[in-house]
């Protein structure tokens, strides 16, 4: 194990107090901090653990780049994106991925080569990928976990937001975005709906609830004007494929607390891939998402998926306001889910004027206050 101490700041390899800066305290300083570990603070003083260790979901890695694919660039903590060169060093976490336009990954069992799977900073082995994927993934090496004083390996969980199990006061109205699958413009449609709230005069939270750690939509909230904007990074977890169902609703309940803590007004929840995506399925169906989340909007890429969604979201008895993303580009895509449903396909521009998103989030209330006089007269 090797110090990697930050504590004071060297001058010409020089300490205040005379002693030499240590080549490893510069060459961290020098690294990549990837945006999955923007929550550690770098005052820190660190040790890099190079032991037979098995990595696990969370730990912070430094690494060095071997060969570039599909990644040729790493989002940092600031929200810069870098431009990577083979033999870059990088501080970024392992994690497992899902992403059905891109790869399949998980956490691997060595400190071996493996790979950066997602521009946010994730390392893992790549298991599978998209066909358009013709560079394959972007290849690393691990020089060592980041560890303590005592040489523990680091987690992202270490600095995560205080976890909460139970809301112990009403939230406010929480409108989610769910879809189809990966890139049918949830994003979009969250961040257009955040605008047509704010625009109203709401101050309005935003949370991505499921997913792999990147900062484009973080960004994208922010500029939006989503105040606060958390996603599940901030509650500890890189990503969220392969998380426990007990993971998931901590995860959402923890988001959704430090939200009403904010004194929003409005949230808006964003649930990563599609509804058949297993952390998904399991997330939109357990009980701690029906007392969170009053209504969705739910986008697909055509009227087909659309179809589908709704007929999914009816059978599980989760009500739906609309549709959103990708589907709306095409007038005739969303006349046909229309004369299917009875339910109204709502563009960008049109999610961001407040009478609008001012309707939707009313009617997202009317789902809530029925659900709660359901709720009453059960018991």
């Amino acid at each position: 194990m090797r110090d990697f101490g930050f504590a004071g700041s060297p001058v010409g390899g020089i300490w205040r107090d005379g002693r030499r800066a240590l080549p490893e305290v510069a060459r961290l300083r020098r690294a990549a901090w990837a945006f999955t570990t923007r929550r550690v603070p770098r005052g820190s003083t660190f040790k890099i653990v190079t032991e037979s260790i098995r990595p696990k979901a969370g730990d912070l890695i430094l690494a060095r780049v071997e060969a570039l694919g599909h990644h040729a660039s790493l989002q940092l903590a600031n929200g810069r994106r870098k431009h990577l060169f083979v033999g870059d060093e990088i501080v970024v976490v392992y994690g497992n991925r899902y992403a059905s336009n891109q790869f399949e990954a998980v956490v691997p069992e060595s400190l071996g080569p493996c790979h950066l799977v997602a521009g946010g900073g994730v390392a893992a082995k790549a298991r599978s990928w998209h066909a358009k994927i013709s560079r394959g993934p972007t290849e690393i090496v691990p020089i060592g976990l980041l560890g303590d004083a005592a040489g523990q390996p680091l987690n992202v969980g270490d600095y995560a937001l205080q976890a909460v199990d139970v809301l112990d006061s009403p939230c406010p109205t929480a409108v989610a975005v769910v879809g189809s699958g990966m890139d049918s413009g949830k994003t979009q449609t969250a961040a257009y709906l955040v605008r047509g709230l704010t625009l109203a005069g709401l101050r309005v939270g935003y949370a991505k609830v499921t997913g792999t750690g990147a900062g484009g939509d973080t960004w994208l909230l922010k500029d939006a004007g989503a105040n606060p904007v958390l996603d599940f990074t901030d509650a500890g977890l890189v990503s969220t494929y392969l998380s426990s169902p007990a993971d998931l609703e901590r995860v959402l309940v923890t988001l959704v607390a430090h939200l009403t803590k904010a004194s929003v007004e409005a949230v808006v929840l964003e649930v990563a891939d599609g509804v058949l995506q297993q952390e998904t399925a399991a997330l939109l169906k357990s009980s701690a998402f029906r007392e969170v989340v009053s209504a969705m909007l739910f986008t697909a890429c055509d009227a087909m998926g659309a179809v589908a969604g709704h007929a999914w979201l009816q059978e599980n008895n989760l009500p739906i306001v609309g549709f959103g993303g990708v589907l709306t580009a095409s007038p005739l895509q969303s006349e046909e889910a229309l004369q299917a449903t009875g339910l109204r396909a709502f563009s960008r521009e049109e999610l961001c004027r407040p009478g609008i998103a001012m309707r939707i989030l009313a009617r997202a209330r009317r789902f809530a206050a029925t659900a709660t006089e359901l709720r009453s007269e059960a018991s």
